[in-house]
């Protein structure tokens, strides 16, 4: 009898050593996933935007005593257009005022996470409309891990400024006009004309896409926004990123 309980002692401490070791495991890949990867993704998107080649906008210029930003007068016409890069290519950047505190995040070609998403930040769905075009310039980050870029998607309201800065030295500010949440088959989000799948575009719009609800992927977080107005970057920094943090445009 002894020998026998001695058995079951013994392999039930086998399994409480083996829970414990998944136990320990689990929290350290819960670790590295939640916490880790926005250190170190965090750390590469600012690289990333450190390295574009960004022209300098105009310096601030002394004004009564004080520092008065330059600010770029607002153009309405149609705006210059870049070609779509190849695959992993960063060629933009995006500013949100709405959330204070958070830096200008790279936007490179394509949505795969291996390549783009989980490395380099926000992705650009392939053959949709580059910034300034008439279409849908559509765009994917993730709400959680690897930097989170669009982890405030939700404080997004109608009207809110949303800034795209390219590398060819153009300003694009979109407004957004709407959210929604929809299931993830639903692709017509970032058709040329959202929920119109075939129709032909007429506005020069702008797609942030990211899952929903936080920590899973049942659904997705949708906001569209319609081109304001655009600007050389020599002209100066959109009023919107007057306001904004420190290092937001440089």
């Amino acid at each position: 009898m002894s020998r026998a309980r001695n058995a079951v002692y013994s392999t039930v401490g086998v399994i409480g050593e083996l829970l414990i070791t998944v136990g320990v495991l689990l929290f350290a890949f819960l670790v590295w996933q939640l916490w880790w990867t926005d250190v170190v993704g965090n750390r590469a998107q600012a690289q990333i935007v450190a390295e574009l080649p960004f022209e300098p906008v105009p310096s601030p210029t002394p004004s009564g005593g004080t520092t008065a930003p330059v600010i770029a007068p607002p153009r309405h016409d149609a705006p210059p257009v870049m070609a779509e890069p190849p695959h992993a290519t960063t060629f933009a950047t995006i500013q949100v005022p709405r959330w204070d505190g958070e830096p200008e995040r790279p936007i490179s070609q394509g949505t795969d996470r291996a390549t783009v998403l989980d490395d380099l930040g926000i992705g650009h769905y392939d053959g949709t409309a580059m910034p300034g075009d008439v279409g849908n310039f559509a765009i994917a980050g993730h709400r959680t891990t690897y930097a989170k870029p669009f982890n405030r998607i939700a404080e997004l309201k109608e009207g809110d400024p949303l800034v795209i800065r390219t590398t060819d030295n153009i300003w694009y500010v979109y407004r957004v006009t709407s959210t929604q949440i929809v299931d993830p088959s639903d692709v017509q989000v970032i058709a040329p004309v959202p929920g119109e799948p075939g129709a032909t575009p007429t506005e020069r719009m702008i797609t942030l896409t990211t899952c929903h609800p936080m920590f899973s992927a049942r659904e997705r977080y949708i906001v569209h926004g319609v081109l304001d107005y655009w600007a050389p970057t020599t002209d100066g920094i959109p009023a919107e990123l007057i306001s904004a943090p420190a290092g937001g445009a440089s």
